[in-house]
C-alpha cells in the first residue's frame, strides 16, 4: 500500500505535511515527499488524514469485556471479592475466546495493534489473536495460597505449555509472557521459583504492583516492612524484562529498584480512577528514567479500551495532581503510547515512521471539527481527537480495519455469541453456581 499526500507524526513526533509512505510485506519500505518509482501496489488518498504509528496497550485482561458495566462504584478489593472473581470463576474456554474477539474489535477500533494481556484460558485467547492479525504479549496469570510448589501447579503447568505452544507464534506477532498476578496473590516460594524460571527461559514478566494503598502498607506488614516493589525484585522477578501494571503507592525506593532492574510502568489511569485506587506518580519515574508506558486495564474497571481517551487521562491527570502543567506533554503521552509500549513488549522494531519497521499503523480522520484548527497535530491527537477518528489499523503490513469494517472479524457474530457466554454465567450466579 501506498500512502500518498497524507500528513504524518515522524520517529521524532514531528508533523511532516504532504508526504508518501509505501508499506511493502510487513514493513515499512519507503518514507518520502515524492512519489517513489517502485510499485506499492493500492493507493491511499491521504488528503485530510494523518498517519502515525498505532497504539501499544500494556496492560489488559481483554476477556474482561463480559463484565463491562458489571461491578460499579466499588473499591477494588470489593469489586473483586463480591463481583469480579464470582463470575470470572464461572468461565470457560468459549466464553474468553468470544470475550477476547470482541476486545480485539474495540482495540482495533481504537487503533491499539498490540496487547500486554494477562488472563485465564490462554490458548482460546492465542486462537482470537491468531485469527484477528492483532499482536499480543499474552500471560496466564500465577496465583497460589497454599504451600504446594510452582511445578506442582495446574496453573503453572498450563503457563509453561503455554509458553512452548505459542511463543513466538503466528509470525512473531503472539509473545507468551510469564505472569505473577501480584504480591498478594502468592506466596514466597512460588515467586522465587517463578522468577527462576522466568530467567531461565528468558521471558518477559508481568505482574500488577502497589495498585491501592492497602495493598502496600499489607505487603509492608507481611514482609518485615519491604514494599511489592522491593520484594519482588528480592524475589528476582524484575531480573527479566518486567512490565509493572498500575504502581501507584511506590516509594522512593521503588523508583530506585524500577531504574535499576529496567522494570516498566504500565500507568492505567482510568482504572485507577474508577476503582477510586490513586494516580501513578508518572513525572517522577519519568525524571528518574523509568521508562513509562499506558495500558486501559480490562473493561471491568474501565468501560472502554479507548486509547485516545485513555491518553488525553494519562497526559491530563498529572498536570491537575502534581500542579504541574508541563508534567506530560502531548509528545511524551504520544512516546508513551507508541514506542515505549512497543518497547516494552519486546518489540523493537515497532512503534516509530521508521524505513525498516514494522508497519503498525493508523490513519486518522483530521478534517473533523474537533481537529481544526490543526496548530500542531500532535497537541490535537492527545487532547481533541476522539477514538471514532480512527479510520484504519494496519498489523505487520495488513489492514485489519478500516472506516466501519473489520477485515478479520465478524463483527456481529462476535457480539452475539459474547451476549450469550455473559447469559449463561448469569444464569448460572442466579442459580447460586
Amino acid at each position: 500500500m501506498l500512502f500518498s499526500g497524507i500528513s504524518l507524526i515522524d520517529e521524532n513526533q514531528n508533523v511532516r505535511e504532504n508526504m508518501v509512505v509505501g508499506v511493502r510485506g510487513e514493513k515499512i519500505a519507503y518514507i518520502g515527499d515524492s512519489v517513489p518509482r517502485d510499485d506499492f501496489g493500492e493507493i491511499y488518498d491521504g488528503k485530510g488524514r494523518l498517519l502515525m504509528s498505532a497504539f501499544y496497550n500494556t496492560h489488559a485482561h481483554t476477556p474482561m469485556t463480559l463484565l463491562r458495566g458489571y461491578g460499579e462504584n466499588l473499591n477494588l478489593q470489593d469489586w473483586l471479592n463480591t463481583r469480579i472473581f464470582p463470575f470470572e470463576a464461572q468461565l470457560d474456554g468459549n466464553a474468553v475466546y468470544w470475550a477476547t474477539l470482541l476486545g480485539l474489535a474495540e482495540s482495533l477500533r481504537f487503533g491499539i495493534v498490540s496487547t500486554t494481556d494477562m488472563y485465564d484460558f490462554c490458548p482460546d485467547m492465542v486462537r482470537a489473536y491468531a485469527e484477528t492479525g492483532a499482536k499480543g504479549n499474552i500471560s496466564r496469570a500465577i496465583l497460589c495460597f497454599t504451600d504446594e510448589d510452582l511445578r506442582d501447579m495446574d496453573r503453572f503447568r498450563q503457563a509453561e505449555r503455554l509458553y512452548g505452544d505459542f511463543h513466538n507464534s503466528s509470525g512473531g506477532r503472539v509473545k507468551i509472557d510469564m505472569s505473577l498476578h501480584a504480591e498478594y496473590t502468592s506466596t514466597p516460594k512460588i515467586a522465587r521459583q517463578l522468577a527462576e524460571y522466568t530467567k531461565e527461559i528468558g521471558a518477559n514478566m508481568h505482574i500488577h504492583v502497589s495498585e491501592t494503598q492497602f495493598e502496600h502498607e499489607e505487603c509492608k506488614k507481611r514482609h518485615g516492612g519491604k514494599t511489592p516493589a522491593a520484594y519482588l525484585s528480592e524475589a528476582g522477578l524484575f531480573d527479566t524484562p518486567a512490565t509493572a501494571a498500575h504502581c501507584v503507592w511506590l516509594e522512593e525506593g521503588d523508583i530506585a529498584v524500577f531504574r535499576e532492574k529496567g522494570v516498566t510502568v504500565a500507568s492505567c489511569p482510568v482504572s485507577n480512577l474508577k476503582l477510586s485506587s490513586g494516580v501513578c506518580n508518572v513525572p517522577k519515574l519519568k525524571a528518574a528514567g523509568v521508562n513509562v508506558t499506558i495500558g486501559t486495564d480490562g473493561a471491568a474497571s474501565n468501560n472502554s479500551l479507548n486509547f485516545i481517551e485513555e491518553m488525553k487521562f494519562f497526559s491530563l491527570l498529572h498536570k491537575g495532581i502534581f500542579n504541574e502543567p508541563a508534567a506530560s506533554s502531548p509528545r511524551d503521552t504520544l512516546y508513551a503510547a507508541t514506542r515505549a509500549g512497543a518497547l516494552s513488549q519486546g518489540r523493537g522494531d515497532c512503534g516509530l515512521l521508521r524505513e525498516g519497521f514494522a508497519a503498525d499503523l493508523i490513519v486518522l480522520d483530521v478534517t473533523k471539527p474537533n481537529m481544526n484548527p490543526a496548530h500542531d497535530l500532535v497537541n490535537n491527537v492527545v487532547y481533541s481527537a476522539c477514538g471514532g477518528d480512527v479510520l484504519l489499523t494496519m498489523a505487520d503490513g495488513r489492514v485489519l480495519y478500516e472506516n466501519g469494517e473489520y477485515k478479520t472479524i465478524d463483527i456481529e457474530k462476535v457480539t452475539a455469541e459474547a451476549a450469550k457466554a455473559t447469559g449463561v454465567i448469569l444464569d448460572a450466579l442466579s442459580k447460586g453456581g
